[in-house]
């Protein structure tokens, strides 16, 4: 798995950058804890100026999409910003009981459905 990233003319630098690495995060095409290129690594391969990059990973580490570790690098981060991490963890918690108690597929699913449906006063 590599990190795959096309500059060009549809928005500032900086911006295609931070969407591209965060795309490719939340999709899984670059696993957690892949270890990103340097940012003076990422912006000679790129053609782009040392604080352009610097800005997206600045952005994608306050999205919680990468994490630096020190020395040790740039890494991609557990599955983005908080909110969905816990939203992850409820999930599979969900899923997990659901099985426990013999329910299908399409019940749990049901079940959820409901749920947000009275929560988000639908």
């Amino acid at each position: 798995m590599t990190l795959k990233i096309h500059i060009d003319d549809s928005a500032p630098p900086y911006e295609q950058v931070r969407a591209r690495i965060s795309e490719q995060a939340r999709s899984g095409a670059l696993p957690v804890g892949y270890r990103l290129p340097t940012v003076r690594g990422l912006a000679e391969t790129l053609g782009l100026a040392v604080n352009t990059v610097a800005k997206a990973y600045r952005a994608l580490e306050a999205d919680g999409v990468i994490e630096t570790r020190g020395r040790n690098g740039t890494f991609v981060a557990a599955a983005g910003s908080a909110a969905e991490r816990e939203t992850a963890s409820a999930a599979q918690a969900y899923a997990e009981r659901v099985r426990r108690l013999g329910l299908s597929e399409e019940a749990a699913l049901a079940a959820v459905r409901d749920a947000l449906r009275a929560a988000y006063g639908g």
